[in-house]
């Protein structure tokens, strides 16, 4: 048999170019005007890098090198399409999507986090999901008001 008919991709270059798609959340798509900007940036950057692979000669080189910002692609266009913006939170009364929430733990440590949406959260930062355990108990509540989580109180001792 000649080479010209034998298939020049193989089992593990298939492998690493049919990347699974990155899990989209059932929750809905909220994001603050930050949040949307980012989104915009990571969607601008994944199609530089997958544009970016065009000029790979070697056809297995080039898919694999495309796989990751493909991907990407997929998923971010997906957020960019659902993404919800919303408005800044009209109060610090309650605790609500965009807020900044300080609360203090039976421990004794005080933390504080901004809720954001999904894509944007960054715990280290300085912000968390809106539908994570500890903010959707946070939601809707005042300074002062307490909650439990794990057989732990925290206590909300400022919103801005």
């Amino acid at each position: 048999m000649a080479v010209a008919f034998t298939k020049e991709e193989s089992f593990e270059t298939a492998s690493e170019t049919l990347l699974p798609d990155r899990p989209i959340s059932p929750h809905p798509n909220l994001v603050t005007e930050a949040g949307l900007r980012a989104l915009e940036l990571q969607f601008q950057q994944a199609r530089a890098a997958y544009d970016a692979t065009s000029t790979i000669e070697d056809i297995n080189e080039r898919r694999r090198q495309g796989a990751n910002p493909l991907r990407d692609l997929r998923y971010l266009s997906a957020r960019l399409r659902t993404a919800q913006l919303m408005p800044d939170p009209p109060s610090a009364d309650v605790v609500a999507f965009g807020n900044t929430v300080t609360f203090s733990r039976d421990d004794g440590r005080v933390q504080t986090y901004r809720l954001v949406g999904e894509d944007e959260a960054d715990p280290k930062a300085g912000s968390i999901s809106y539908v994570s355990p500890v903010a959707r108990l946070l939601m809707g509540k005042a300074v002062g008001d307490v909650v439990e989580t794990g057989g732990q109180e925290l206590e909300v001792i400022a919103i801005s």
